[in-house]
Parts: C-alpha cells; sequence; structure tokens
C-alpha cells in the first residue's frame, strides 16, 4: 500500500503517491476537491499526510476546511489517521517514507507521474458514486455490468481505476482498439496468469520468492510469449503496450519485450523444476509409512532442478536407503516374534509408527520380554530396544522404542535432508536476486496480463449483452463552436443495469448536439436517462463498450454528474447548500468540450427563486457551449427571459391508455409539463382521502393563477404589502409556517410535548397491531448543555431531537446515544446543543418514529433541517401489463 500525501497550490490539489516496494512516486496537480476525495476514498494507503497548505483559516489550526471550500476534503479525512508535514510536498514525502522503511538517505524513487494533458479530468465524487464507480447503496455497479462474474480481483481493480481516471485520446483509442480485435479473433487464448506488481518486488527483493511463484512468474513470460507467436493475439498485445505503459510509467519496445520474457523465461527453466520431471520422487520404503518421507520431503523436492544439488539430493538417498535398511533389520524380527505370540489374542501388540510431532520413525507396542532366552528370532533385537526419547531428552511414552542403529541412521537422514532443504532455499535465493535487474520488465509483463485479461473479459461480457464498441474522436484544444460542433450521438442506448436479452429495456435514441433541458413526468425515466447517457458516454471515453446499438462519442475533456442532493446535519448544511456546492463546482469546470449532466436542479429551495437559479445556470452552460442535460419540474425556467443559443428542449414522453396518463420512457422532442404527481403518490399508497383533496386543491390554485396572469397582462400591476419585499402567502397557509413564539426554553418544552404526544399515539398503534409486544410508557428526557445521557441509553433504541440554537431541529435514532450525542457536539456551533431523547423498543421501532417525527413536525410549525433521511429507494425497473418499464 503506498504512502499518500495531500497538498495544495495554484493549480489545485495535488495527490502525491509512494510506493516503498515499486521505489516509484507519482505527483497528480491540479485536482479538483472533488476528485482528490474520489481517490481517497477508493484508495488503500499506509500512511496519511496532510500538507501544511491545507490550513487555510485565520487561526492556522487543523480544523482547516469545516466551513468554506475545503469542507468535503476535510470530512473524508476527519476522523482518520493523518500527520501534518511542511516544505516541499514531493521532497518532504519522500523523507517521510525513508524514515517510516528504515531505507538510507540516498535511496531514489522513480517518478512514475501520468500527464494530466490531453486527458478528461478524473471522475468527480458524484458522478462516481451516482453510476456505481464507487459502490453506493441502491445504486447499479457500472463496473460489475462490465466484467462476466470470474473477472474479479486485479482485471476489475484495473477497470475501475480506469473509469475514474479516463485516459487520453491515444490511449482510449489504443483500448477500443484492441477490443476491436478481441470480437473478432478465432483461436483460443491463455488463462492470464496475474500478478500484482507490488507483491512482485516485495518478494523478489526480500528474497522470498517459492517455488509455486516463480512458476507463476515464468507463465506470465511464457504467456506473453505465447500472445506474440500468435497473429491474431501479437497484433492485440501490441495495442495494449501504451496501456501498460500508462499504468506502470514504463516505456517498453515490443521486440525488447519478447527478447527479455525469453531470456528470463529460459533462466527460471533452467533453475525451476517444472512439472512431469521423474528424479525427484519421494522415497518410499516396504516397512516405513509414506507420511514421514512425505513429510520430511515434499517441503524442498520438485522445487529446483536435482542438476543444482545433485551431491545433497543423492546424500538424502543413501540416509534414506541406511534408515530403511535400519529399521528392518532391528524392529521387524520384533514385530514377526510378536505376531507370533499374540496371534492367539487377537490382533498385533506392536507395528513400525510414525511419530509426527518428533518427526522420527520407532517400534510402537509393548515390550515383549520372553520367559526362557533361547536365542529364537527376535531376542536379540528385543534386547537392543530402549525408550524413545524427544528433542529435549525426555522419555516420549511407555509403548515409544527405538535402538541405537535405527537412533543413528535417523540423524544421519535428518542431517542429509535439513542440508538438501537449506541449498534449494540458497538457489531460490539466487534466482531472486538474479531477477532483481528485471524487476521492470516483470512488473510490466504483469501488467500487460492484467489488462488483457480484463479487456478480453469486457468484451466477453458486452457481446453477452448487446453492447457495441463506439466511434470515438477527439476534440482539440482549441475547440470553439464557431470552428467545430460537437456531437454525440446513442442509438437505441439502454440503462447499463438492464440486459437487453431479457428484453426489459426500454430503447432511446439520443442525437446531442446541445444542451438539453429535460422535462417529464415522476417515475417517466428522466434519472436513468441521465445515468445511461454519462455511463455511456464515460465508457466510450476509456475506448470500451457501450449499451447501445451503435454510438459516437466525443472525447469530453470531463463528464460531470450531479443528481439527488441530501442534507448534512453533521456540517450544518442544507440539502440546497450542498446542491449548489456541487453545481458550483460543474458550472466552473464545464469547457465547451465537456459533458454536464444535472438531475432536477434547484429542488431544494423556494420554487420561484429556484427557478431563477436554474434559469441562470442555465444560460451559463448555454454560453460556455458544452453538452449536457439539465432535468427539471420546474416549469417556470420556460417562462424566463433566458437568452439561449445552444439549447434544446426534450421530454420523457407520456401517453393517454384507458383514459390515464402513462408514461412512455422514450425520449421526444418538446416540453412534457405533466408531472403525474397525483398518479404516483396513489401508485405509492397514499390515501384516497388526500389525493382528493389535493386535486381540488391543485385545481383552485390553478384558477388562482390564471387570474393572477390575466391581472398581470391586462390590468395595473399588482404589489405585495410584505415588509421584508417577499411574495406572501394566504393567511391559512402562512401561520400554519410560523415557528413558535417564545423563549429557548417555551420552544423545548412545545418539542417535548408534541413530540411525546405523537410517539405515544404511534406506539399505542403499534401494540394494538400486535406489532411490539407490551405497551412502554414514554418518557422524553432532556439532555442539557455540558450534560450526558446515563447509562442506561447504552445499547438500547432511541430517537432523538437536537434543538440549535436558531430554533431549528434535527431528527434522529441511534442504538449508541452517547457516541451520537458526542458526534454531533462536535461539530462547530453544536457543543451546547439541547438534546431531547425517547427510549423505545428496538431498532425497527426507533425507525418507525424517526420517519413519522420528520414527516409531522414541519406541518406542526417546527422547522427542521434533515428532510430526506439520504437512502435511494426503489431505483431499477417494474413491470405492467408486460412492457418493460425503465426505472427513474
Amino acid at each position: 500500500m503506498p504512502v499518500v500525501g495531500i497538498s495544495r497550490s495554484a493549480k489545485g490539489y495535488c495527490l502525491i503517491s509512494v510506493l516503498e516496494t515499486m521505489k516509484t512516486y507519482s505527483a497528480e496537480e491540479g485536482l479538483t476537491e472533488e476528485a482528490i476525495v474520489t481517490k481517497l476514498r477508493i484508495c488503500r494507503y499506509h500512511h496519511l499526510y496532510l500538507h501544511s497548505s491545507l490550513r487555510n483559516n485565520s487561526s492556522g489550526t487543523s480544523r482547516w476546511g469545516e466551513f468554506g471550500e475545503g469542507g468535503l476534503l476535510w470530512g473524508e479525512c476527519n476522523g482518520k489517521s493523518f500527520d501534518w508535514f511542511d516544505g516541499s510536498p514531493i521532497d518532504e514525502l519522500l523523507c517521510k517514507v525513508r524514515e517510516i522503511y528504515g531505507l538510507d538517505e540516498k535511496t531514489s524513487f522513480r517518478n512514475v507521474t501520468i500527464s494530466l494533458e490531453g486527458r478528461p479530468q478524473p471522475l468527480y465524487l458524484g458522478t462516481a458514486t451516482q453510476i456505481g464507480v464507487i459502490p453506493t447503496e441502491g445504486i447499479p455497479s457500472l463496473p460489475k455490468m462490465l466484467l462476466p462474474p470470474n473477472c474479479a480481483g486485479l482485471p476489475s481493480m484495473y477497470i475501475r481505476d480506469l473509469l475514474l481516471n479516463p485516459p487520453s485520446f491515444d490511449v482510449a483509442s489504443a483500448i477500443q482498439e484492441a477490443c476491436r480485435l478481441m470480437c473478432s479473433i478465432t483461436c483460443s487464448i491463455p488463462e492470464f496468469t496475474c500478478i500484482p506488481s507490488a507483491k512482485l518486488v516485495k518478494l523478489l527483493e526480500s528474497k522470498e520468492v517459492n517455488h509455486i511463484e516463480f512458476c507463476r512468474i515464468k507463465n506470465v513470460l511464457d504467456e506473453i510469449m505465447l500472445m506474440n507467436g500468435n497473429t491474431e493475439l501479437s497484433a492485440i498485445q501490441n495495442k495494449l503496450l501504451e496501456p501498460a505503459s500508462v499504468v506502470t510509467g514504463l516505456k517498453v519496445d515490443a521486440d525488447i519485450l519478447i527478447k527479455e520474457c525469453r531470456f528470463i523465461s529460459k533462466h527460471i527453466g533452467e533453475v525451476i523444476s517444472l512439472a512431469g520431471e521423474s528424479d525427484q520422487a519421494i522415497t518410499s520404503s516396504e516397512y516405513i509409512p509414506k507420511e514421514f518421507f512425505n513429510d520430511m520431503e515434499s517441503s524442498w523436492k520438485g522445487r529446483v532442478k536435482r542438476v543444482h544439488a545433485e551431491e545433497e539430493f543423492a546424500n538424502v538417498d543413501v540416509a534414506a536407503q541406511a534408515l530403511s535398511t535400519a529399521v528392518t533389520e532391528d524392529f521387524l524380527p520384533i514385530i514377526v516374534r510378536v505376531k507370533a505370540v499374540m496371534s492367539s489374542h487377537g490382533s498385533s501388540k506392536g507395528e513400525i509408527s510414525y511419530a509426527k510431532e518428533h518427526g522420527a520413525v520407532w517400534f510402537k507396542g509393548r515390550r515383549l520380554t520372553p520367559t526362557v532366552w533361547a536365542n529364537t528370532p527376535g531376542e536379540e533385537q528385543i534386547k537392543q530396544l530402549k525408550p524413545a526419547i524427544d528433542s529435549k531428552g525426555r522419555r516420549v511414552g511407555e509403548e515409544w522404542f527405538t535402538t541405537t542403529k535405527v537412533e543413528n541412521a535417523l540423524a544421519r537422514y535428518h542431517e542429509a535432508c535439513d542440508n538438501a532443504k537449506c541449498k534449494v532455499l540458497e538457489l531460490l535465493r539466487g534466482l531472486s536476486s538474479e531477477l532483481q535487474d528485471k524487476i521492470n520488465i516483470l512488473v510490466f509483463c504483469s501488467t500487460l496480463l492484467i489488462i488483457t485479461k480484463a479487456l478480453f473479459g469486457h468484451v466477453s461480457e458486452g457481446l453477452r449483452r448487446g453492447w457495441v464498441l463506439p466511434a470515438i474522436y477527439p476534440l482539440s484544444k482549441d475547440y470553439s463552436m464557431e470552428e467545430s460542433s460537437s456531437e454525440m450521438d446513442l442509438l437505441r442506448l439502454f440503462p447499463y443495469w438492464l440486459d437487453t436479452n431479457q428484453g426489459n429495456a426500454i430503447l432511446n435514441d439520443v442525437n446531442m448536439r446541445s444542451l438539453f433541458i429535460l422535462t417529464g413526468p415522476n417515475g417517466g425515466g428522466k434519472s436513468s436517462m441521465l445515468r445511461s447517457v454519462c455511463a455511456a458516454a464515460l465508457l466510450g471515453v476509456c475506448g470500451l463498450m457501450v449499451p447501445a446499438a451503435s454510438a459516437v462519442i466525443p472525447h469530453f475533456d470531463s463528464i460531470m454528474l450531479h443528481m439527488k442532493a441530501y442534507d448534512s446535519p453533521a456540517d450544518g448544511k442544507s440539502s440546497f447548500q450542498i446542491e449548489m456546492s456541487e453545481i458550483r463546482s460543474l458550472v466552473s469546470r464545464a469547457t465547451g468540450r465537456s459533458l454536464v449532466l444535472i438531475d432536477e436542479i434547484c429542488r431544494g429551495t423556494e420554487t420561484a427563486k429556484g427557478t431563477c437559479i436554474a434559469g441562470s445556470i442555465i444560460e451559463r452552460l448555454d454560453d460556455v457551449g458544452c453538452l449536457g442535460i439539465v432535468s427539471t419540474h420546474l416549469h417556470g425556467i420556460f417562462d424566463l427571459p433566458l437568452s439561449l443559443n445552444n439549447t434544446d428542449f426534450k421530454a420523457m414522453g407520456a401517453e393517454v391508455v384507458n383514459g390515464c396518463i402513462q408514461p412512455t420512457w422514450r425520449l421526444m422532442d418538446g416540453i412534457c409539463r405533466e408531472s403525474l404527481a397525483f398518479q404516483t403518490a396513489r401508485k405509492e399508497g397514499m390515501p384516497d382521502l388526500i389525493i382528493k383533496r389535493a386535486e381540488e386543491l391543485y385545481l383552485t390554485m390553478s384558477r388562482s393563477n390564471k387570474q393572477t396572469s390575466s391581472t398581470a397582462h391586462h390590468g395595473p400591476s399588482v404589489g405585495y404589502s410584505n415588509v421584508n419585499g417577499l411574495v406572501g402567502m394566504p393567511d391559512s397557509l402562512g401561520n400554519m409556517f410560523e415557528p413558535p413564539s417564545g423563549t429557548f426554553g417555551l420552544l423545548r418544552k412545545d418539542v417535548e410535548s408534541i413530540v411525546t404526544a405523537i410517539c405515544k399515539d404511534k406506539l399505542l398503534d403499534l401494540y394494538n397491531k400486535r406489532s411490539i409486544s407490551e405497551l412502554v410508557e414514554v418518557v422524553c428526557v432532556t439532555v442539557g448543555a455540558r450534560e450526558q445521557p446515563p447509562p442506561s441509553t447504552v445499547g438500547r433504541s432511541s430517537i432523538y431531537i437536537i434543538i440549535r440554537r436558531d430554533n431549528k431541529l434535527y431528527v434522529g435514532q441511534t442504538d449508541d446515544l452517547v457516541g451520537r450525542l458526542g458526534a454531533h457536539r462536535s461539530k462547530e456551533g453544536m457543543q451546547d446543543a439541547t438534546i431531547l431523547y425517547i427510549v423505545v423498543p428496538g431498532k425497527s421501532v426507533a425507525c418507525q418514529l424517526e420517519t413519522l417525527l420528520i414527516n409531522q413536525l414541519p406541518s406542526k410549525g417546527f422547522k427542521l433541517i434533515n428532510k430526506a433521511d439520504g437512502k435511494h429507494r426503489n431505483f431499477g425497473m417494474s413491470v405492467t401489463s408486460g412492457e418493460a418499464m425503465a426505472a427513474h
């Protein structure tokens, strides 16, 4: 695992990664905060260092990013173990690595930094999570769709890293051409032995490579040469030299590669014993148990060729024969005599046995003493028996015996085996030492096979799923809308998580020449469309297959997707704050060569101002000239006086079936103002009484809007007598959202009273439905500033309400109230927060009460800072009437 350091400069953030085993380092500069958090999220590192340049507040403390820029990075690093460092970031971090691993000061590290010039921006965190490149609950994993189940491990990691760090156009073209050749080959392919580069280097440098690993290394080299010897496979291999060079930071010519592979493979084959060699069989004897010789010799025989240790192997053979002779002469006559004497009493009472824990062959049985000594067979051997002793000189047991001759023969055999084993280890270490000069070639070969296996697996899975290789083309650096026009065509596109072979995917044609404003009903497929376009574009710029019948994809300089945003009470940020922060990153980085995808823009704030902000963002993206899609339910955007030159209006279609409006999940031109909100609410189980009342209110509001619109256009302008200059609302609605008046103490009492009442009613309902076994008393306990919950809450489920100083509430549930309260109070401005809690019977009940309070407290006049639980639900697809429905 690498040692990672993070610094900041005028160019942006810099991620420095040092691999001690490989003696390499890379420094990726100009990264955004989102990109560097994405890399940290998927990177396993040994040590993490943060440079002092990250401290951007006036106090210079380590709480550098809790507020403003840097907050996302601070949230990722907070709670993890890290150290600060100063000075030149690269030089100081290399010094830290030398200290950690005890390396000499003169130890040098090779720079393998890959230039970002000509490459798309690394994937942003939001984009990576919303298409499942980084595993996210409820989001279909894109990498899992690209490979068959038997292609996990290193190939899967390569594909994931490729998606997170899209390559340059030249590398993407090489990958795509290799995939195209893979689609048409007719020959068999190797198994593709995959060895982690870091493990390979560590074993060679420590001289700990065993026989099995040497065989695997030889397999890697032989498979490289096998591909080179086949016309079809060699063309693929040559195409993948550049991608392998990008990963390893090594440039290797094809001819030199094959020459080195041939030399190293031959050298390994000259030393290592390969399968099928018969001159190193385990010793066998008629009277000595097989397990004894197997345990003594299997750890070193068959490792190296016998010719390199002929003397040691011969000594073992001689010692083994001497041991067999000693056992036969000293123990066999006794066993024959014992069997003769004891035959009338059943089974024999003496045998030659293997004492495994002592590594010895001894006689096991009763020591037979003849009544009369008459020089009969076996008497002399019985007289020679003596108790067997262990390595510490202690008697082993009452039934274990040996003789001096057997004991001496056994000692000589052990000595011969030890000498042979030492010789074998010496040969293996010597071979490791000789190959250290070839580490770069071995690393390159291993990486090349990993990439080859990953792409073969991807092509196999892509063909099975009906995917295709797109046509990709570069966008020049001096790109401008006047000189050339970018375009992306995705014909018969379908969601990457659906399988067309099962007939459950709606196919859409996306001909993108400009920015799309996308409207459509709830459940109409807008979110699925954005995810599908994002995935297809990302796969295209990486040179991979896409889920479509045909595709033309430009090599974007960045692909950015913003989906649903959720609040972060721990950081004191609302969902709209987070949405604005993420969209700010997208808009500020967008160029005429970017793909920008924003789902349901400005959903988290008041409609009128949210509509205007959304309109301004769309104008900005239109002026930049990027391709993209902005989906929205804010239909007021179409009434704004926007200046748009590069924007088209698209909609997810709907149709009338049996008098009901239903989505078609198909992309079409135009604007769809129908949201199907009532149908969606009814489908999700909302009571008909509420739906009918909502329809009545909607009709009333529609008439009022029409009258207002008529007055505004044909009569005098009407103003609102509002002190703050805000649009007013009817008293019946306005009063409903007024916060309770009075002091903080009165607010706490009001919250306590209403929360207690809601919980009592819910628990009584659950008890009547037999969802809980007993009706518990509802006790709302207050924990004031500088107070802690009692120990009785440990291990028990509870709901809690935090009352902030701005009179806003936060509702949560937990099984660790003390820990959760400590986490909240560790945030700035929350140290003196008051908490109310109620202990409830079980986590399931706590979750239900949490949801109930979040839904009901706003209607009681309280302001909440968490209106969503942040979980993805109902993502996927449904099928009705035999017709496939794409997910929303």
